[in-house]
């Protein structure tokens, strides 16, 4: 793997890390083509009590 490719891959991890780091509920998903990841949908619910 090149440094590139590895600095790219490193800043996936850290985006990902910050998605969950601010999520409660909800979901991620990754779309990846050709072994690459090229979006990733974040999905955020917000339970209310009644």
């Amino acid at each position: 793997m090149s440094e590139t490719a590895e600095k790219k891959q490193s800043s996936h991890l850290e985006m990902l890390e910050n998605l969950l780091g601010t999520m409660k509920y909800g979901s991620i998903t990754l779309i990846v083509q050709d072994g690459k990841i090229i979006q990733i949908d974040k999905t955020e619910k917000y339970r209310l009590k009644s």
